[in-house]
């Protein structure tokens, strides 16, 4: 099932395999899952079949604790067109080596590879992202792009290249698959779904993933908002906030007042907690060792490093990496992946 601009209108029967990793995320599994089902229903016969495949053919968990039964074990995917990693939390800590020597015999096979949320991870370990553009969960992306350089990772909702296709978490999994449906079924069963699903629309593979500063921070100010974008954007080599300053046309102390007015505090300890929070995803995300995690996050020394995490989270990176915490009310905890 070749995924590009050329493929063939008149197919066949194409059948997903689910390939699940323990800790998936729902929301990418249904999103992905569902307008399979929704575009039988336009189309009337069953031209997409799917395989909830797991590890042992046993039900296996979600992120949000529910369990969902399975069709079978991973052998199953070898009467798939396409196999699709369902992934979630903590991917980096889970042993996918069978997994991986799977999706390598399906390669072989000439099966078609996906991956949502964090399953871009796993195709990025088993070495079946190499030429290929890929996507993964903004939350996500600065730890694979660490730990894998080399790939061609984008910040796109989704990305479709010959024989792979991977997006982010949450909702972008609906996308996707709306972009496969209309490349293989046309236009009308694509709205059609888009329809049904009460989507309103088909996102574009180029919009962004997250939500636009401006509404994230509830704040209009164009400055301060220039200001954020930089500083998010100036993480390994932070920028002095006179640099900031200037660049926005304002004087440093008129810039402090912007940040105290709109979000409570300094521009130097918001920068830090930008900063610190990029730390912990690489923390929690890859097995980078601590030094090079803060090297990476603008800190010009381990101790530097430990000494501002500490005070910012209340615990060392060592006892981060060792015992991460989940719970709500962590200080500084970052937004939940969907």
């Amino acid at each position: 099932m070749m995924l590009d601009a050329t493929l063939d209108l008149d197919v066949g029967t194409i059948t997903f395999a689910f390939m699940m990793v323990h800790q998936f995320s729902m929301i990418a599994f249904a999103s992905a899952l569902e307008p399979l089902r929704l575009a039988n229903r336009a189309l009337g016969q069953d031209v997409y079949r799917w395989l909830v495949l797991t590890p042992d053919g046993r039900p296996v968990e979600a992120s949000n604790g529910i369990a969902i039964p399975a069709d079978g074990a991973y052998d199953e995917a070898s009467y798939a067109t396409a196999a699709v990693v369902c992934a979630g939390i903590d991917v980096q800590t889970i042993d996918t080596r069978d997994l991986m020597a799977k999706l390598r015999g399906l390669v072989a096979r000439g099966v078609t590879l996906g991956a949502i949320c964090t399953g871009p991870y796993v195709l990025a370990r088993a070495g079946l992202l190499n030429g290929y553009r890929c996507t993964i969960h903004w939350e996500n992306f600065d730890a694979l792009h660490e730990e894998f350089p080399d790939l061609t990772l984008t910040q796109e909702l989704f990305e479709l290249d010959r024989m792979r296709f991977t997006c982010a978490g949450g909702t972008a999994a609906i996308d996707m698959m709306l972009s496969i449906i209309q490349r293989q079924r046309g236009k009308d069963v694509a709205a059609s779904v888009t329809d049904q699903l009460i989507h309103h629309r088909m996102r574009d593979a180029h919009e962004r993933q997250r939500m636009e500063l401006r509404a994230r921070l509830g704040v209009a100010h164009p400055k301060l908002i220039n200001v954020v974008g930089e500083m998010e954007r100036c993480i390994e080599q932070p920028m002095s906030c006179a640099d900031l300053a200037d660049g926005v046309g304002l004087s440093t102390r008129q810039l402090e007042r912007l940040f105290r007015k709109y979000l409570g505090q300094a521009p130097t300890r918001y920068y830090l907690g930008l900063r610190l929070e990029r730390a912990r995803h690489l923390l929690l995300q890859t097995t980078m060792p601590i030094l090079s995690i803060g090297l990476a996050c603008g800190f010009v020394s381990a101790s530097h490093f430990s000494k501002c995490y500490s005070e910012h989270f209340s615990r060392t990176p060592s006892q981060e990496r060792r015992n991460p915490r989940r719970g709500a009310s962590d200080a500084g905890r970052p937004v939940e992946r969907l």
